[in-house]
């Protein structure tokens, strides 16, 4: 069963709300209860995302769309390298 994805956003919020919940004296339990979801999800997140901002969190979004655009571009050429030696091959 595939539950709701949470933006990168709301996620840091969440992750912000509950240093809060612990620093009021809840229990790391209580605290991700409240923010409604499992602790496993909750270390999982803090693991990501732990420690970042705003800022940081737009800067990482944007590299991670730049690796995919170079990615991309490197299998282009790539395949585009095959296809010319494949045909050199048979040329001589």
């Amino acid at each position: 069963m595939a539950g709701k994805r949470e933006k990168p956003e709301d996620i840091v919020m969440k992750l912000r709300q509950v240093e809060v919940l612990q620093g009021q004296g809840a229990k790391l339990a209580d605290a991700v209860r409240q923010i409604g979801v499992t602790q496993q999800t909750y270390y999982r997140w803090r693991r990501e995302f732990g420690g970042m901002n705003r800022d940081q969190l737009k800067r990482l979004k944007e590299l991670e769309q730049e690796n995919t655009r170079l990615r991309r571009a490197v299998s282009d050429l790539t395949l585009d390298k095959l296809i010319l030696t494949e045909a050199a091959k048979g040329n001589f």
